[in-house]
């Protein structure tokens, strides 16, 4: 028979898939009854499963409006929280403060709403999985629990690269589900407002006391002034101390604007850290550091000095208006200094971001703004009382006769500027405070869907279909992977072993009724009857490459693998072909070649060796035209000694002369030596292996012991196979079935 190595070889890739495919095959029923269970389940559940229906509510967010009293000194600086404003909000968004304020609005919408049979998942109810959900009477949620549930009832998304935020809420009912989105979106609003006004008002209300506290000082100067004028009859001033009053007045005024606006700052910066030092003391430390570092500090008090040199570069220009080449200088070297500081900011910023919590992100940011801001006010405060010290030397060289009057005017006008400027600022706060809407835009309102936006019933399908596939086929190699006995003629060619043959599986073989085990008796066609012509025909293929190949060896790697039946009916098959054939049981074991034709084991070969019996006395006819058999006779003691005997191999060679083919059954290969003694003997040995019960190792180790230097082993049968549909061995297993059967075969015998 030509050897599976001489065969052209697929590619790889195309015999991978055949492999696969066949694998399917050999389990078509395990797999389509996994396949089709688990795409019903999916399918099941998909059909049980709820609607859930989704709305979404649009808002446009932009960074919050600066207070009435920022100072100048930022004009310029990149915002400090620009890159992380949007995710601070997305946070708040999701916040426990904001769904306990949804929550308290959703169960007053519950109770004034006309529809509340429209309301699911915020109402109890009485659900299961095989009924729909039934409520009744709705009654929703406390408080508390709907704050804890709201986290699953809604999403919240930035498009990408805009300043849009989305609200998507989900529910089972399509009224529900835009109510909740527009709740959520009207909610975040006014919690917007809120957080947005607090400090607006905390402005406006310190505002307001430094405006009344300024009043009563202005009134007072006034006072004095009016009263020391017409004490002394001096009424003016000459016109070089009234320009220095003027100016010295504006200094001082915006000295003192600067003291407020720092105080305001201060408050706001007590008020953050005191909330930041509850959840992380280190990182307000890192902020204290920052703000006073020596290269950030000295960029602020430049810019400081810069802009109230400007402001004094404005105030003493001439008539003609102030000289556009100098403050456009003096704006020049501010810009590349705010630069800098910008450049420095960032470091800071991206340190903070980078291992600060998402909660406390907002907080770490406003205070890094106050800093900031306070330091740079310090810086201007700190420039305005050097102007004014200075030009107080100046004032303090007046004429003795009008100080005392210099000294009333410059008071009179520096707190009427100064309650000027807290007036207006005041005015600015009250209305932004009232009319402030906030960094939020509602732009679309959600709507009630129309159709459910999940379960995708069909996308579901699908899943379940190739996840049944999937879970089918992983099943099969999971099981074919820890499969390890040999199954197909591919598994003994896959190990290099020469594939003879294979006999099919033969139904009501039990061995116990005379004859039964007997299938092949004659040339008619049958499935096993062809099996072992086929069998045949390999075996003469070798015999024409080694014309004395007369004796047979019949093994197998253990028990109950099918050597004897084998050994047999392949004697019956060489029989009917007009050879002269004799089956010797030499398996001094466990023989079984007597049970296969009713008789008793003695007289046999065993006792021909004791010299109980001649030969003549052991050779049984069969009743079949050139068949006959020798059995295994009285078991002896020492089967191994006996077999290894000299006399063993005289009887043989004297068989040979008169028989053209002998075939030997043996005991089997792993258990005992005996067949590996008479391998030694014959001209041909084949091993036996029963398809789905013959260990693939068993099946390995018994081939590494027949083959040796010049051994007899030519190949490997495989027993109780039957091919699948679509099998190369198929054709001729399903060769006229329908025509005859084992059953009947049975009933002819």
């Amino acid at each position: 028979m030509e050897s599976p190595n001489n065969h052209t070889l697929e590619p790889q890739e195309e015999k991978s898939i055949k492999e696969y495919l066949q694998l399917i095959r050999k389990n078509i029923i395990l797999f389509l009854a996994v396949w089709i269970l688990v795409t019903v389940g999916v399918g099941f559940y998909a059909y049980k499963m709820k609607n859930i229906y989704q709305a979404t509510a649009m808002l446009k967010l932009s960074e919050p409006q600066a207070s009435v009293l920022s100072t100048t000194f930022l004009t310029g600086l990149q915002s400090m929280g620009e890159d992380r404003f949007i995710a601070n909000e997305l946070e708040i968004l999701k916040s426990y403060r904001l769904r306990e304020k949804v929550a308290e609005a959703v169960i007053d919408s519950f109770k004034v709403s006309g529809r509340k049979n429209d309301y699911s998942d915020i109402v109890k109810k009485d659900e299961s999985f095989w009924d729909e959900t039934k409520i009744k009477d709705p009654v929703p949620y406390e408080k508390g629990s709907l704050t804890n549930m709201l986290v699953g009832f809604y999403e919240v998304s930035q498009k990408r690269g805009l300043d849009i935020v989305e609200i998507t809420a989900s529910s089972q009912s399509p009224y529900e589900a835009s109510m909740l989105a527009n709740i959520i979106a009207e909610s975040y609003y006014k919690l917007n407002r809120e957080l947005n006004k607090q400090f607006l008002s905390m402005d406006r209300k310190f505002l307001g006391e430094q405006k009344n506290e300024k009043m009563k000082t202005l009134s007072k100067a006034e006072q004095e002034l009016e009263a020391y004028q017409n004490r002394t009859g001096i009424i003016s001033l000459p016109e070089q101390s009234t320009a220095l009053i003027d100016l010295l007045s504006d200094y001082e005024s915006k000295k003192n604007a600067a003291q407020i606006e720092l105080t305001i700052s201060e408050n706001s910066l007590k008020k953050y850290k005191e909330e930041l030092s509850q959840q992380d003391p280190m990182i307000q430390d890192y902020l204290e550091s920052f703000a006073t570092e020596p290269y950030i500090k000295s960029l602020q008090e430049q810019i400081a000095k810069l802009e109230s040199q400007k402001d004094l570069a404005v105030t003493i220009s001439s008539a003609q208006g102030p000289d556009s080449r100098v403050i456009a200088e003096f704006d020049s070297k501010i810009k590349d200094l705010k630069e800098k500081l910008t450049e420095k900011i960032n470091i800071y910023k991206a340190g903070i971001f980078a291992s600060s919590p998402e909660e406390i992100k907002l907080l770490t940011q406003k205070i890094l703004e106050e800093e900031v801001k306070a330091q740079a006010v310090k810086a201007s405060l700190n420039e305005w009382s050097d102007l004014v010290s200075k030009y107080e030397n100046k004032f303090n060289k007046l004429p003795v006769r009008g100080m005392d009057l210099a000294r009333l005017e410059r008071e009179k006008r520096a707190n009427e500027k100064l309650y000027l400027l807290l007036e207006e600022k005041y005015q600015e706060a009250q209305i932004q405070e009232q009319s402030i809407p906030g960094n939020v835009i509602i732009i679309d309102e959600a709507r009630e869907p129309l159709k459910p936006a999940k379960p995708n019933r069909k996308n579901i399908a699908l899943v379940g279909i190739a996840g049944g596939f999937g879970l089918a086929f992983g099943l099969i190699l999971i099981i074919n992977f820890f499969d390890t006995k040999v199954r197909t003629p591919e598994q003994i060619q896959k190990n290099n072993f020469n594939y003879v043959s294979y006999i099919p599986t033969v139904e009501n073989v039990s061995g116990t009724n005379g004859g039964s085990e007997v299938i092949y008796r004659d040339e008619g066609q049958s499935i096993a009857g062809e099996a072992f012509r086929t069998l045949r025909t390999r075996i003469r293929f070798a015999r024409v490459l080694k014309k004395d190949l007369k004796l047979i060896l019949i093994t197998s790697p253990n028990q109950s693998e099918g050597k004897t039946f084998i050994a047999c009916n392949l004697a019956s098959s060489f029989a009917l072909s007009n050879q002269k054939t004799l089956l010797v049981d030499i398996d001094l074991r466990k023989p079984r070649v007597h049970k296969f034709y009713g008789k008793e084991s003695y007289p046999g070969i065993a006792d021909f060796f004791l010299n109980e019996k001649k030969m003549s006395e052991i050779i049984r006819n069969t009743g079949k035209k050139n068949l006959q058999y020798i059995t295994a006779g009285t078991l002896p003691p020492n089967p191994s000694e006996l077999i290894a005997s000299s006399k063993m191999f005289d009887v043989l060679s004297k068989l040979k002369l008169y028989y053209d083919i002998i075939i030997i059954d043996s005991a089997p290969l792993l258990a005992v030596s005996d067949s590996e003694v008479l391998t030694r003997y014959v001209d041909a040995t084949y091993l036996v292996v029963n398809a789905g019960a013959t260990e693939i190792d068993s099946m390995r180790h018994a081939v590494d012991i027949l083959q040796y230097e010049d051994s007899s082993f030519k190949g490997v049968i495989l027993n109780r196979f039957t091919p699948q549909k679509g099998d190369y061995y198929y054709y001729r297993y399903s060769y006229n079935y329908n025509y005859f059967h084992d059953s009947k075969m049975k009933k002819e015998d």
